[in-house]
């Protein structure tokens, strides 16, 4: 047989034991079925025909999506649409035979893994009532998180994170809770609005009570004014009739004289200013008289004071 036969034979036979392992794949290679070692990612060599690649697993985040229906204490449809992140949990030779070998196919694990997660979740709403689940969505997830993640490492994986997206009901259960959301939100813009009308009239009545009571203020201090500008103005005409009968007096006059004139400017401005009022005086001799002695009584008691 000429050589560059037997060359190329065992060109072939080497090319066929060459293989790829893509970054962020680990591949796993068993001698006759029974695991022998893995390999990281780049061109590798195996032995033609005796090792084979039995699995390439994949070390980088993994998602997938559910949907799923629970019933709550008070029986009560919860329906749940959710997202889980996982992942390897590491590229250790036990972890990485963990994934290879706890399950025939990822169809298997993928299904395991989403039946768990019902599961749990199930479990935590079966103990939950229907109005308290939309309040508890974080809890929720710390709880299954929390149960799965101890599960999953057994199989040589890690919950990276779930993620609860949409929580809904039956329809009779949501008309009935946007019923109540719609009353309290009545309820509170009511209260609201009464509280709001309350402060108005409470403002309102304490700026009328501010102002009767400044009002009334200022008609006191005018009326203490009015007061004193009167007694004052009678002090002085006390006071300058007095000076007028002390020099009529001294020069030996009769005094009538001022209250006679007194008398008649009286009369002269009621008359001028009386604007149309009716003012009675007696203007006989002997009224006019009483009259004057009257006023000079008055002016002698107030002399009498003022000294």
């Amino acid at each position: 047989m000429p050589i560059y036969y037997i060359l190329g034979g065992i060109l072939v036979l080497i090319l066929s034991g060459l293989y790829t392992v893509n970054q962020g794949t680990i591949v796993v290679i068993t001698l006759f079925g029974k695991y022998k070692r893995t390999a990281e990612p780049g061109l590798r060599l195996k032995i033609p025909f005796i090792e084979k690649v039995y699995k390439r697993i994949s070390s980088q985040n993994q998602s997938i999506e559910m949907e799923f229906q629970a019933v709550t204490i008070d029986q009560a449809n919860v329906y749940f649409k959710s997202m889980l992140l996982y992942s390897v949990m590491d590229e250790n030779e036990e972890t990485i035979k963990k994934v290879a070998f706890k399950f025939i196919s990822n169809k298997d694990l993928m299904q395991a893994l989403i039946r768990t997660i019902e599961g749990s979740i199930r479990s935590y709403v079966a103990s939950q009532k229907q109005a308290e689940i939309l309040g508890l969505r974080h809890e929720l997830v710390d709880s299954v998180k929390g149960q799965i993640d101890q599960t999953l490492e057994t199989w040589g994986y890690h919950l990276l994170d779930l993620q609860i997206n949409d929580i809904t009901f039956d329809a009779a259960i949501m008309e009935s809770m946007s019923k109540v959301v719609a009353s309290n939100n009545l309820k509170a813009a009511a209260e609201n609005e009464g509280q709001a009308l309350l402060i108005t009239k409470t403002k309102s009545a304490e700026a009328e009570g501010n102002a009767i009571k400044i009002a009334a203020m200022a008609e006191k201090e005018a009326a203490m004014l009015r007061g004193q500008g009167v007694a004052l103005f009678r002090q002085e005409v006390a006071k300058g009739m007095t000076e007028a009968a002390e020099q009529m007096q001294q020069a030996n006059l009769d005094t009538n004289v001022i209250l006679f004139s007194m008398w008649t400017e009286a009369i002269k401005n009621f008359a001028e200013y009386g604007k149309g009022n009716t003012i009675f005086l007696d203007g006989s001799p002997q009224g006019m008289e009483n009259t004057m002695r009257q006023i000079q009584a008055m002016m002698t008691d107030k002399s009498q004071k003022i000294n």
